[in-house]
């Protein structure tokens, strides 16, 4: 499963990433990893993967999205990833909930 290699990946680089939002909305920074989108041909599997970075301010945010972007450029040592590509980051803060996020978007191919 693709959300369990990239959380891996970036427990390897000291960053906190969950799959859903904590109960309480959990201690900052954290990040939130969603698969938004995927298929497969001949066991070769391509999946589109949202990483909500969650801070106590706008800078946090970003400075925790520019560390993802970072550890994300390592997932292709890992041998189930042959290809990781940012395909976008942006600002994503909840403005009704006032909460400081980014979000970086990444395309990724990988074996089954």
């Amino acid at each position: 499963m693709i959300e369990e290699i990239i959380l891996a990946q970036l427990a390897a680089n000291s960053i906190s990433a969950v799959m859903e939002i904590p109960e309480g909305g959990g201690t900052l920074p954290f990040c939130v990893v969603q698969k938004t989108g995927g298929g497969s041909e001949n066991h070769i599997r391509h999946a589109t993967v949202a990483i909500q970075s969650y801070a106590a301010s706008l800078y946090g945010a970003a400075t925790l999205n520019e560390q993802v972007i970072t550890a994300m450029g390592g997932v292709t040592a890992r041998p189930e990833v042959c290809a990781c590509e940012l395909n976008s980051d942006y600002n994503y803060t909840d403005g009704t909930k006032k909460q400081y996020r980014y979000q970086a978007v990444f395309d990724l191919v990988y074996y089954d």
